[in-house]
């Protein structure tokens, strides 16, 4: 029998058809499964990962789930300190909206009854559970983590974290210290163990208890310790490390002549541990003694490198196929540059930080071990995940409506379609802020954590795809407003050549058009 050409033409694109639809109708079906979720969280974690560029560090773990999955390489905090990030991720709402800049209010009480990342799985079926540091503890999270609103049980904290700020680092003699270098031998310490090797067993138990169920899927949220201060980590950490690699990690050793004082971090929480207060550096631009500077570097790294083991030994246990995973941290953390320490600032080392994402959908070859470049927020990641999972899709937030009404929103974006390919072309920009209680660096009150009732000015941080741009205002703490014509300090960094921030171009007149051109932007921005 002669079949004509037209025949065969109209045949293979009906089967081509069939094929696209049957693809799509199959990946429906996946789609309906329900995936569980993992969310990990580290804290005071900047992208100090091999995979990411980082050639000092050591985390093979991570660099192996990095290869497996999606990676943005410019994920932004909100604010570079714990709770208010936390709070801010975890509503999806900016430390602007919620009001919370320090640790010392709890939003359900204060500003409205917002629901949460893990409350709004938990209201759509999800078994959802908190293993160690995922809200930030005390009054901020209503000192029971948001239990019941966001958890079907109770938090699971490891009996040792009590232990974290206490003097538990043997010096040469054998006297325990609160110190700021802690290396230890696990036989020294409270019951032998630390908090994040004990949040990693309760984290396995957990998933080995539904390897078998046929129970709702679930959502557990993981929160390590580390890298925060203090460097306490078992010693052996410390043999990966060379201290020399450490001495020429930056060039700055004084703060930049252009650095607006209020700009500057006096790293108070580093200043009160024993070991740092013994050097009696000075107040509040030290410099720190260069052997000081490389030992800090090589903790950090070294607690780093910590956590990327305990990540491995329980991500083997989380099956993948199943399973989203996203992976990140609260904010970054200065090692020196600008000649400061810690967070508590508005750069670029304080607030980005790495964001890690593992789905089903986008299964190996394809669609993984792929950098994706475009800029995106913490605040994206309650609608990301939730699209990820299909749930029903989180409203955006309206600006003229007051928030109170609004307890299910999002000030953020969904970041699937990046995901996936689409939207790539768009240019995003992040948001970031942090409060100071005057001009100076001052230790009372207190100017990297200062209590609402102290904030006096408030810097706002534009991060576009070439330029961060950080006006700091008058801030009222009465009325949460903000004084855009009362300027304290202003900054514009290029990161077209000058990635690490050192070259403060405001007081340029060729670059006049360019920063009122994001100053524009940076105020509607906060305000619209």
């Amino acid at each position: 029998m002669k079949i004509s050409y037209k025949l065969v033409q109209k045949v293979c694109i009906a089967l081509a058809a069939f094929i696209s639809l049957y693809s799509s109708r199959a990946f429906k079906f996946e789609k309906g499964k329900r995936s569980n979720v993992v969310l990990i969280v580290f804290d005071d974690l900047r992208p100090t990962l091999g995979r990411m560029g980082d050639h000092l560090a050591f985390t093979p773990n991570l660099d192996a789930f990095i290869s497996r999955s999606n990676y943005f390489t410019r994920a932004y905090s909100q604010q570079a300190l714990c709770a208010p990030s936390r709070n801010s991720f975890l509503t999806s709402r900016r430390p602007d909206t919620l009001h919370l800049y320090d640790f010392h209010s709890y939003w359900r009480t204060f500003v409205g009854n917002f629901t949460t990342l893990p409350q709004y799985f938990k209201e759509h079926g999800y078994q959802t559970y908190a293993i160690g540091k995922v809200f930030h503890p005390g009054v901020s999270s209503n000192y029971n983590d948001d239990y019941p609103y966001s958890w079907s049980a109770s938090s699971y904290h490891p009996s040792s974290e009590i232990y974290m700020n206490t003097p538990v680092c043997p010096d040469a003699h054998g006297v325990l210290k609160n110190n700021l270098l802690c290396p230890v031998h696990l036989r020294t310490q409270p019951s032998q163990t630390l908090p994040d090797i004990q949040s990693t067993g309760e984290a396995i138990r957990f998933i080995k208890s539904y390897r078998n169920s046929t129970a709702n899927p679930f959502f557990l949220a993981l929160g390590f310790h580390k890298p925060h201060i203090n460097f306490r980590f078992p010693v052996h950490y410390m043999k990966r490390f060379p201290l020399e690699n450490f001495y020429n990690y930056t060039p700055d050793t004084v703060r930049p002549n252009a650095m607006p004082k209020v700009a500057w971090n006096p790293y108070n929480d580093i200043r009160s541990r024993d070991d740092f207060c013994n050097l009696n550096i000075s107040f509040p631009y030290g410099p720190i003694p260069a052997l000081l500077r490389a030992q800090i570097r090589q903790a950090y790294y070294a607690s780093v490198s910590y956590v990327d083991d305990l990540f491995g030994k329980f991500i083997k246990h989380v099956d993948s196929e199943n399973t989203i995973i996203v992976v990140t941290s609260d904010h970054g953390w200065s090692l020196g540059e600008h000649a400061e320490w810690a967070k508590y600032s508005n750069f670029e080392v304080a607030v980005r930080v790495p964001l890690i994402v593992q789905s089903p959908e986008f299964r190996a070859p394809y669609n993984v071990g792929k950098s994706i470049k475009n800029i995106i927020e913490l605040v994206d990641l309650f609608p990301s995940l939730a699209d990820l999972a299909h749930l029903p899709r989180v409203p955006k937030c309206i600006r003229n409506v007051p928030m109170f009404k609004q307890l299910l929103c999002t000030e953020g974006k969904s970041f699937y379609k990046l995901l996936q390919g689409n939207d790539t072309k768009k240019d995003y920009i992040a948001l970031s802020q942090y409060p100071r209680p005057g001009v100076l660096p001052t230790k009372h009150p207190n100017s990297d954590k200062p209590k609402l009732r102290n904030i006096k000015i408030m810097g706002y941080s534009l991060r576009t795809n070439y330029y961060r741009y950080t006006i700091w205002v008058r801030f009222h703490p009465n009325n949460f407003s903000r004084d855009w014509s009362t300027v304290y300090g202003e900054e514009m960094y290029s990161h077209r050549h000058d990635v690490g921030e050192e070259i403060n171009l405001v007081n340029l007149p060729q670059f006049n058009k360019v920063r009122g051109r994001l100053k524009h932007k940076l105020i509607a921005a906060f305000t619209n």
